[in-house]
Parts: structure tokens; sequence; C-alpha cells
């Protein structure tokens, strides 16, 4: 059954389709008569199209809307709200987007990247203060020499959302690393303006316990790539100043709470999924413990637990290859206020994280959830992902 908005719009539709038709007539102008309903019909089901939801999925808030609101993607890998509802949307492979009204347009002047395996044009913030300064900030792989490493760049985006300017890479990560996995990099902008950025350990497991290099860290910089004076490695010889925490897989979810706290939720091999909520100067195990195992089946490290390293909020065993993260402000259900949402490439749902312990609540799966890349939340608190099986962005509603 249409809802009454829908049904309104189809009588005012179909209305301008007769009135078409008439007009017409009363002119005598019977060629007309067919383009003109053609045109009207056409213009009817495309309305339609964007006022009916995809369909529907079950939850413990009851039956949720699922609408598409972008489509014609290849690889979606991260998007930001601009001002209005507008939204900046990149494509793995190099291509940047510019979204108004469902309706895409390019954007020029996006970095260079390194889009071998999991490299390439990867997430994007817009900056707390865009409405003034119009920053942007992407991570993405970049070429260096016969390997890749985890860069962060800003730029600013022309009046016109046609163009970046002024694009600077304000931090690499060590250079070394070859091959094309484990890029981590997503990217979260604290209220004092500092940036947190994911880095995985690009598949070289010991690097994520070496401090001389950034792979497999949380680092936390400055808006122009500078180092905080108060990052926990600032004093350590040999170590990079960037890294906030380290010994971590390859976190592709990361978030803050409403207490400024940041969570990270990282791929494990074969099992061992973790949720973490991010202390400064924390070791997060990996490769020394870790609830998953090799490929292989082979035993990883020492086990479990070790003193000194911290243990996971929460893991899941089977892997769900978590990506994206968001942290719900309950502006459109209040009971979800401070839950995690994770989306799953592997099991095709949206994972939703409550309570203290954390524990998973509920997975929220529909045909639309396949391969859900990231999440964010509206300016109006509905709950956007995207999906790489799907190409196209979505929105979720209450019913």
């Amino acid at each position: 059954m249409q809802a009454p908005q829908e049904r309104e719009e189809c009588s005012v539709l179909l209305f301008a389709v007769r009135s078409c038709v008439t007009n017409a007539q009363a002119e005598k102008d019977k060629s007309m008569i067919p383009r003109l309903a053609t045109i009207a019909i056409t213009t009817l089901w495309s309305l339609l199209s964007l006022s009916v939801p995809a369909s529907a999925l079950d939850s413990s808030q009851g039956r949720l809307h699922v609408q598409k609101m972008v489509d014609g993607l290849e690889g979606p890998w991260g998007f930001t709200f601009l001002l209005g509802g507008d939204l900046l949307v990149t494509e793995r492979r190099g291509q940047l987007w510019f979204v108004t009204d469902g309706r895409k347009a390019p954007v020029s002047g996006a970095p260079e990247v390194d889009d071998v395996g999991q490299g390439g044009l990867l997430d994007v913030r817009a900056a707390h203060d865009f409405a003034d300064s119009r920053t942007v900030y992407f991570t993405f792989a970049k070429a260096q020499g016969r390997g890749a490493g985890t860069a962060v760049a800003r730029a600013r985006l022309s009046e016109d959302n046609k163009s970046l300017n002024d694009l600077t890479v304000i931090f690499e990560a060590t250079k070394g690393a070859r091959g094309g996995q484990h890029f981590g990099s997503r990217l979260v902008e604290a209220q004092d303006g500092s940036l947190y950025v994911s880095l995985g350990e690009r598949g070289d497991r010991q690097s994520a316990q070496d401090l001389s290099r950034e792979q497999g860290s949380i680092i936390r910089i400055l808006p122009d790539g500078g180092i905080p004076a108060d990052n926990p490695f600032v004093a350590t010889a040999q170590a990079r100043p960037a890294v906030w925490s380290y010994g971590h897989r390859n976190p592709q979810g990361l978030a803050m709470d409403a207490e400024g706290r940041i969570w990270a939720v990282e791929h494990g091999a074969k099992g061992g999924d973790e949720v973490n909520l991010i202390q400064k100067g924390a070791n997060y195990g990996w490769p020394v413990i870790s609830y998953g195992e090799h490929y292989s089946g082979r035993k990883i490290g020492e086990g479990t637990s070790k003193p000194g390293m911290e243990q996971p909020a929460w893991y899941w065993d089977p892997s769900i290859a978590p990506s994206g993260m968001l942290i719900y402000s309950g502006k459109l259900w209040p009971e979800w206020r401070g839950d995690i949402f994770v989306g799953s490439l592997k099991f095709d749902f949206i994972s939703r994280l409550s309570g203290t312990p954390l524990q998973e609540s509920e997975r929220l799966k529909s045909p639309e959830t396949g391969r859900v890349r990231d999440l964010r939340e509206g300016p109006d608190g509905a709950i956007w992902f995207a999906s790489e099986n799907e190409g196209a962005l979505f929105r979720i509603t209450p019913e």
C-alpha cells in the first residue's frame, strides 16, 4: 500500500498527464498528445522511484525503510556530508564524486593513487569548519617506488563543487611496504582539529610491533601534518612521533563517541575481527595475540592474551570482514544512542553493538546490505551506508 504522501504525488502527476492531454486536445494539436503524455508519465515513474523505499528490514526498533539515494558507483569506499545534505563520495579506483539530490558529478583534482589490490582513493572527511574553509581530508594509497603506503591529503573544494584546489599531502607512511593489502585508511577529526588515521600493517605482520614505522598503527596528526606535542611517543628514541596506538592488523573503521573517545574496528585473519577502544600509547597485540588463526590453520603468536597488550572490547569468530563504523547519536532512534554500527563485507549485514561490556545486539540485513563498505549518520539522524555489491549509497529511516 502506498503511503499518503506517495498517493498524493501520484494524484498530482496523473492530473498533470490528463492536463497535458486535455490542453493538447483543446488546441487541436493531436500530434502533441503522445509526446506530452510520455513526458508526464516518464516524470511520474522517475519521481516515484525516488519516493518509494527500495525495501524494508526488521530491527529491534520495528520495520525500517531502506532507500537508494545514489547509484552508478564503482567500488564506493568512503563518503562525507557537506552543506545542505550534499555529499562527496570516493571510488577506490580514484574517482571523486559530488552528489546533490541524488545526482552525481565528477570532481577534478583528486590525489593520484596506487589502486593495486586494496589500494586506491579511500576515505574522505569534510572538516568541521567546512562551511568557512571548504577543507576536505582524504586517505589514499600513494605510490612509493616499488610499493605503496597510506597517505593523507587535504584540499579545498571549489565553490562550484567541481574541483579540488591546493591539494597537499600532509602525511605519508614510512616507505618500504610492498604488495596491495592492508592500508587501513579510516579518518576521524577530533573536536580540537587533530586527525586520527588508521593504518594497516600492509601484510608485514611484525611491522605492527615496530614503533619505528607507522604501519599497523593509529596515528594522530595536526591539520597541517604536524605532530601534537602530547602524542605518546614524541620523546621515544627511534619511534615515529605520529603513532597514537599500535599492534593493529587492518583497521577499516574508526569513529569518535560523544565523550571524545576513539573506537576502531579491524580485520582479523581467519577469525579474530576486533572492536577496540583506542587508548593513548596502547599496544593492541597483533601479531603476538589474536582470537583468530592463520588461513593455513596455524596458531597466531602466543595465544589470546599477554600482559601489556590490550583485549578487544568485542571480537567476531568467524570473521565478518568489518568495514566502516559509526557511533549513533540517537536522533531518530533514541534507544540506539551510543550504539556502534559496523558493516560486514563477508556476510552482507550491518552489525549493531551495545552495552557494557560491549556485545553484538543484532544484525540488520536486507537485499541492499551487500558488502557494506562504509557507514555515516546523516544530518537528520538517518543511517547511510555504501554497498559495494549494489554500487550505491542507501539511507535507513523509520517506517
